[in-house]
């Protein structure tokens, strides 16, 4: 089969609950700030959605630095939702994300379900958000997380939000529990449309000499080609346990890695870490997509999720 041929028969469309994405390659919350700053080196229009960096009901400052620390195949964040709070994004970054012909998928976080409720209140009533991403697993700030470890929590804070939002939502969780499989279950019991997974995993790193943490922090998250291996381990395990479909997170950086996301269960996958130290990957992976999907005899994306023969 030529690449022109494949690039014509292969439809890239998925269908992630009520949001459909013209192709399934994403950029992942707080890797591509709020798109404008990727403007120049990523056609955005090609993305199969944008994930802006997360928000918060007020203004954060975040934590203390250091904030991040590069580690062997990954690097240490400890942001802490640094944040000029909804009333800013809607003012201030929607208009021009607005403007972009990619889904838009708006991250948010609060520390008690009616700060999640107020948000995906007020955000319902912007026509050109696209979805909104529970972020429900950030490892660096207090109160949030516990949503992503505590099922019924989830459950209740997904159905809250997908009431009082008419626009489909996503729920990211963290692979910092004992069951990925129990909170998968638990937040699609809440109605969500799709899962994203997996959030960092906690790690620290240590100056010796001077007997100090690096990070301002203290315990940071994790990303980065470093956590694949546990991101395709949560995301296989999610989708054993429940049919709503799956965004895969975690080192993500090649096409092989997308390719392994779908076969272990992912119907798309966002990149996160990459976008930071090669930040077109994104595109050369969307070039050779089609090619690689035809190779295995298909012609959707939908056709290899979850075909991992065991």
């Amino acid at each position: 089969m030529t690449s022109a041929t494949t690039h014509t028969t292969v439809d890239l469309t998925v269908q992630l609950g009520r949001l459909t994405l013209a192709n399934p390659v994403m950029v992942a919350s707080g890797t591509f700030g709020y798109a404008r700053e990727m403007e120049s080196l990523v056609d955005l229009s090609r993305l199969g959605g944008i994930v802006p960096k997360t928000i918060t009901q007020e203004l954060r400052k975040g934590n203390a630095p250091w904030r991040t620390v590069e580690t062997a195949a990954g690097m240490l964040n400890s942001i802490g939702l640094d944040n000029d709070g909804i009333d800013a994004f809607v003012e201030h970054h929607l208009p021009y994300l607005a403007q972009q012909q990619t889904a838009l998928v708006v991250s948010i976080a609060g520390r008690t379900q009616d700060e999640f409720v107020a948000m995906a209140a007020q955000l319902s009533g912007e026509a050109a958000v696209s979805a909104i991403e529970l972020n429900i697993s950030c490892p660096n700030v207090s109160g949030g997380v516990d949503f992503g470890t505590d099922p019924g929590m989830c459950e209740r804070l997904v159905a809250a939000c997908r009431q009082a939002c008419g626009h489909p939502i996503l729920a990211k969780l963290t692979p910092n529990v004992t069951s990925i499989a129990e909170m998968a279950v638990s937040a699609a019991e809440g109605g969500a449309d799709a899962l994203s997974l997996i959030n960092t995993c906690q790690g620290m790193a240590i100056d010796w000499r001077k007997r100090r943490p690096m990070l301002g922090n203290v315990i940071g998250g994790l990303s980065g080609p470093a956590i694949k291996p546990i991101a395709l381990r949560a995301v296989y395990q999610a989708s054993q346990a429940t049919k709503t479909p799956i965004i895969g997170i975690g080192g993500i950086a090649t096409l092989d890695d997308v390719m392994e996301f779908f076969v272990a269960g992912a119907s798309a996958v966002q990149l996160g870490t990459v976008n930071f130290y090669n930040p077109t990957a994104s595109m050369t992976i969307l070039d050779a997509l089609p090619a690689a999907i035809a190779e295995l005899g298909a012609s959707r994306v939908q056709e290899i999720v979850g075909t991992l023969k065991t």
